[in-house]
């Protein structure tokens, strides 16, 4: 295996010390703040005590297969709120009404895994009632940012080939928006529903929950003829895991806890781009 490890900044002693403990063979430098480090062999224990150093040294550290390459995925699955965005929409829609804290503790449970999806969204929504639509547009234009490393990110896998899917417990006002400004290939998410230009505090159709975003996941998979093990899945709450878990390679992004433990990549300090790092 390689260990991959990479950061904002980065300091040789550190990387070092940490190459040291895994009992690598060799330290290469891949570009500025990221090194590969070869012949590792690989344990759970390692992994925890790596996992330790590294959320210490403020670094990001993937043991990865080596070898792997990114030409090996075929798409790439991101969540869009607090993943491939900056922020919660639902959060920010509701300080429009005054009613962000109380929103945003509601998203905060379900992130954790707390309180069941679909019950949270109803709830936020519900509070939703009565708000002028015209403040999805004043999110968009004046909230709404790509998270770090996001445009390096997309231009790379979109250059090598892979379809994009993004796929959110989220808004369709935002994810059609962000299909065409990023020229993403697939998404899907809620519907708000809207009544003579005011929120009606419900959702239209289906709730896009857990399962709905794994069941996405495989109806792309299906079109496009290939496995979910060359999926990469990207996300950072509770209600991603599902997806994750089938994808061949799952990464959790600035994730709650929950997540972190079950992803196969964790990026708590580097862009969207640092799942670049991990590939030949």
């Amino acid at each position: 295996m390689n260990l991959i490890l990479q950061g904002l900044d980065t300091d040789r002693p550190t990387i070092d010390r940490l190459a040291a403990m895994a009992g690598a063979q060799h330290i290469v430098p891949v570009k500025e703040h990221v090194y590969r480090c070869e012949g590792v062999r690989f344990s759970k224990a390692l992994k925890e005590e790596i996992d330790t150093a590294c959320l210490a040294a403020d670094l990001d550290g993937t043991f990865v297969e080596a070898g792997r390459k990114l030409s090996d995925f075929k798409l790439v699955t991101m969540d869009m709120d607090s993943t491939l965005i900056t922020i919660e929409c639902i959060d920010e829609i509701a300080d429009m009404q005054g009613l962000k804290p109380q929103v945003a503790e509601i998203t905060e449970a379900a992130m954790r895994g707390e309180i069941e999806f679909r019950e949270s969204l109803t709830r936020r929504v519900a509070l939703l009632k009565g708000l002028d639509a015209g403040a999805l547009q004043r999110v968009y234009d004046e909230r709404l940012k790509l998270s770090p490393g996001a445009e390096n990110m997309l231009k790379a896998v979109q250059a090598a080939g892979l379809k994009t899917l993004l796929v959110s417990g989220g808004f369709t006002f935002f994810t059609d928006r962000m299909k065409s400004a990023l020229g993403l290939d697939y998404t899907h998410s809620n519907v708000l529903e809207i009544v003579d230009g005011k929120l009606t505090g419900r959702v239209a159709g289906g709730i896009v929950d857990a399962d709905e975003k794994k069941l996405t996941v495989e109806r792309v998979c299906a079109e496009l003829g290939i496995s979910p093990k060359q999926a990469i899945v990207m996300g950072d709450g509770a209600n991603d895991l599902k997806m994750m878990g089938i994808a061949g390679l799952s990464v959790a992004f600035r994730a709650k806890p929950i997540v972190r433990a079950q992803a196969d990549v964790a990026l708590n300090f580097v862009g969207l781009d640092g799942i670049l790092a991990l590939f030949d």
